[in-house]
């Protein structure tokens, strides 16, 4: 379904000191990953610094996984992305997402509102970010991932993202068997997308080589769902490297899904993976 090669990320949840951070940068991509991501939620680290620190201490690509777009506002947002894709030597990729967590707004003062209000402002806000940037002289404006599972974001993301990510909520339809869900939100994409490019990312929240080996409370209490569905979600990998390998080859292969990220915790044991899939 896709020529495109592979690509691996990894998000690095807190920085600690700065060598301890360029430590953990380096070790990425001597393992293999292509983007270093940080995610946004108050308790981790800081996403800009964090990643202008991980480019100059590395080659790799950078990016936001995701920014919580609900609280944020685009003429700020556009001064930062603008410095930090300068900084970076045009590395970032920026991910917006429309925050999930309500604690997150209400620490900033703002309404969490229902699902379709905060998609509505991420609706808002990217046309606003892509005409500041493209107000500056040099034009820096990095790619665009958007995430998420519902179907007006993937109708949207299909539209207006350079990369898309399903989040692990992508295979859960009730009733309905967790790829086979997956499979159908891909559709969503890929018809809103029409004759658009659009990357395809798959984020992954645990990968182990037994069941015994994989943490599937927080996923488990998010979703309401069994171990025996948990296992089967595309964004829960469990087998050896080479059983992994195939499944993503074949996840390339039918749904056209080309860039896999994982969370730190996973970074060492999906590297056997990467070695795998170069």
């Amino acid at each position: 379904m896709t020529s495109r090669p592979f690509r691996f990320g990894v998000s690095l949840l807190q920085v600690g000191s700065r060598e301890s951070w360029r430590s953990r940068v380096r070790r990425a991509e001597d393992l293999g990953y292509d983007v270093l991501q940080v995610p946004d939620h108050l308790g981790t680290a800081a996403p800009f610094p964090a990643l202008v620190a991980a480019a100059e201490a590395s080659s790799l690509r950078v990016g936001t996984y995701v920014l919580n777009t609900g609280v944020l506002s685009p003429a700020y947002l556009a001064r930062d992305v603008a410095d930090v894709q300068r900084l970076t030597d045009g590395r970032l990729e920026l991910g917006l997402g429309t925050g999930y967590v309500p604690g997150e707004f209400e620490a900033v003062g703002k309404p969490f509102g229902t699902g379709g209000e905060r998609l509505r402002k991420l609706e808002k806000t990217l046309p606003e970010l892509r005409a500041l940037l493209a107000a500056e002289p040099d034009l820096p404006a990095p790619p665009i991932m958007l995430s998420g599972a519902g179907d007006r974001m993937l109708r949207f993301g299909g539209r207006e993202a350079d990369i898309f990510s399903f989040s692990i909520f992508a295979g859960l339809t009730p009733g309905v068997p967790p790829e086979e869900a997956f499979a159908r939100r891909v559709e969503v994409l890929t018809d809103a997308a029409g004759d658009r490019d659009v990357e395809l990312n798959l984020f992954v929240a645990a990968v182990g080589g037994s069941p015994d080996q994989v943490d599937l409370s927080i996923i488990q209490q998010a979703s309401g769902l069994d171990d025996d569905q948990l296992l089967r979600l595309p964004g829960v990998l469990v087998g050896a490297p080479a059983e992994i390998a195939d499944r993503l080859r074949r996840y390339r292969d039918q749904y056209g899904v080309s860039y896999v990220s994982v969370l730190e915790p996973h970074l060492a044991a999906f590297a056997e993976v990467i070695a795998l899939l170069r």
